[in-house]
């Protein structure tokens, strides 16, 4: 077994607690104080992205650390999966605004992100390492 140290997650962290802290007091005073014009709606997308990426980042980790056999993951890799929660929650608030989401779609989108997610990590396995 090689001697790979382990990543230091207070990085990963500090990063969730501020995405969390902006996009949910963004959207707090974005929704009492806004109406909701093209504008608005567009900072609402952003700041919902923020406010579920920096939430779900913790749970994100801790579901990694408490279920993965293999070597831990690099806090970028943790980075990106909290960011494809977030950009898919945003994705089915988007079609729910004019009523286009439905179960099917949901679930085909999470299948989608899931499976880009599957080969972004077999490319990451891949690459080649020198010195390892």
């Amino acid at each position: 077994m090689s001697d790979v140290p382990s990543p230091d997650y207070r990085s990963l962290i500090i990063a969730a607690i501020i995405l969390a802290v902006i996009g949910w007091l963004g959207l707090f005073f974005l929704l009492s104080s806004t109406l909701p014009t093209v504008g608005p709606r567009w900072l609402f997308f952003f700041l919902w992205t923020l406010a579920v990426t920096g939430t779900t980042l913790p749970f994100v980790w801790m579901l990694h650390r408490r279920f993965s056999a293999n070597r831990p993951l690099p806090p970028s890799t943790l980075l990106r999966q909290g960011l494809w929660i977030g950009l898919y929650t945003t994705l089915c608030i988007w079609l729910q605004i004019n009523r286009s989401l439905s179960l099917s779609l949901a679930v085909l989108l999470g299948v989608g992100l899931v499976a880009i997610e599957w080969f972004l990590r077999i490319l990451e396995r891949s690459a080649w390492r020198p010195g390892r």
